[in-house]
């Protein structure tokens, strides 16, 4: 049978680009359905701290974590109905557009002038290793408290230099070809705790096909090729994440 399925790889499996998803990989709380008995997205194995993949629903522990290659990183300006006036998504914001200028705090929420919420979302397009070694394509969508992570794991990446055994030059390494290890942990204010992401460097990728594995997914993202799906079924942009219930 194995010389049969390497004989035929890889047919029947070349579907339109625009029907696949790439997951997220987000991070169970405790109000998220994941943990919760009768709902459809409950994973019987899965506890709050751990990330979980919302395609395949594999789990990884958050104390144990997972290795992460980043690949490609894009900011994003959403505009939702509050739920108290029906919710519903309304939109991109262009990142230049002066009415960002013109947000007003209420609480833990950017309201616009047109009375709807603002959400900020760095969407960062990533392979996660499996403890098998294969690679699978995520996306982890960082808002509100995930922001300060976000930010504070570009300015790493930003600041990485290796010298070039060549000319002695300080180099950046290409985004890509880096690894960095996910784990979560407990933070809290005066609404309550929650869960959020950890990040320490591994250092450089020493597999070369994965390397380029990791480039090829960069190359797909930015031309367009490759796109998140959420849930709903509709673009990364048109819904926030279905366990936000995180006391900000």
């Amino acid at each position: 049978v194995m010389d049969d399925i390497l004989e035929f790889a890889g047919e029947g499996t070349s579907f339109d680009s625009s029907e696949l998803q790439i997951p997220f990989l987000r991070i169970i709380q405790a109000g998220s359905p994941q943990v919760k008995k009768g709902k459809a997205e409950y994973i019987a194995t899965a506890e709050q701290s751990d990330m979980f993949n919302n395609v395949t629903m594999e789990v990884f522990p958050g104390d144990k974590g997972l290795t992460v290659v980043p690949c490609y990183q894009t900011t994003e300006y959403l505009e939702f109905v509050p739920m108290d006036q029906g919710g519903g998504f309304r939109g991109k914001i262009d990142p230049s557009d002066p009415i960002l200028q013109r947000t007003e705090r209420q609480g833990a929420k950017e309201m616009l002038p047109t009375g709807n919420e603002l959400v900020k979302s760095d969407q960062h397009y990533c392979l996660v290793m499996g403890e098998d070694g294969i690679s699978q394509p995520v996306v982890i969508d960082m808002k509100s408290t995930q922001l300060k992570v976000s930010r504070r794991w570009k300015t790493q990446i930003a600041m990485q230099k290796i010298k070039h055994p060549k000319t002695g030059a300080m180099i950046t390494p290409p985004l890509f070809a880096t690894q960095w290890k996910f784990t979560t942990v407990e933070e809290s204010n005066d609404q309550g705790s929650w869960f959020n992401f950890s990040i320490e460097k591994i250092g450089l990728i020493e597999n070369r096909d994965l390397m380029l594995e990791a480039k090829a997914f960069r190359d797909s993202v930015a031309a367009g090729e490759a796109k998140a799906v959420s849930e709903e079924g509709s673009s990364t942009s048109a819904s926030k994440p279905v366990d936000d219930d995180i006391p900000f």
